[in-house]
């Protein structure tokens, strides 16, 4: 099993309130080296009380709430998540799964520096969210499916590691690739 099998799967999960929300079905999670030694949440259980925690971080948009109890995945500390909510009111086109993530990372560290960090998406990033993960100074960018029309990680473009930016970001694509665009393929179909 690969080492961001597990956060996938969470990202994959977020998706599915995107999903719920007729949006197309994108999660994201930020994660930061872990600081603390607290003990970790576990994350991997999906029964209903840990995809509650997980919504409830998430929050229709809402900041990482104030907490003494950081959320743990192994080594990481999940600083932020998100999914898409372009569907629900205010209707903002820059709520991308990833823009969400950034803005409670960013929110939770004080912060609007990401280096160190890293995004796990379920889709290569578009183009928007590339340029913000870029100028976010976000480390690595982890992701499921390519995305052979908008993605801008290495498909249609690769902005991540575009050598005449100010940063460059380690990319890392094809985890659970089957899996992330089976996820894709059905939410589409069911919309045709």
């Amino acid at each position: 099993m690969d080492r961001f099998d597990e956060v996938m799967r969470r990202a994959m999960d977020l998706a599915t309130h995107a999903q719920q929300q007729s949006d197309v079905p994108v999660g994201a999670l930020l994660l930061a080296p872990r600081i603390e030694t607290a003990a970790p949440i576990s994350f991997r259980n999906t029964d209903s009380s840990a995809s509650k925690e997980a919504l409830a971080f998430a929050g229709e948009g809402a900041p990482a709430p104030e907490s003494d109890s950081p959320f743990y995945l192994g080594d990481w500390e999940i600083i932020g998540q998100g999914f898409n909510q372009r569907e629900t009111y205010p209707f903002d086109p820059t709520a991308h799964a990833e823009i969400m993530a950034l803005r409670q990372g960013a929110q939770r560290l004080g912060a609007w520096r990401l280096t160190g960090t890293t995004l796990v998406v379920n889709l290569e990033p578009c183009t928007m969210c590339a340029g913000a993960l870029v100028n976010a100074r976000v480390s690595r960018v982890v992701f499921g499916a390519w995305d052979d029309k908008a993605g801008a990680a290495g498909s249609v473009r690769d902005v991540l590691r575009d050598s005449r930016l100010n940063h460059r970001i380690e990319v890392i694509g094809g985890i659970l690739e089957e899996e992330c665009s089976a996820q894709l393929k059905d939410f589409f179909a069911r919309r045709r």
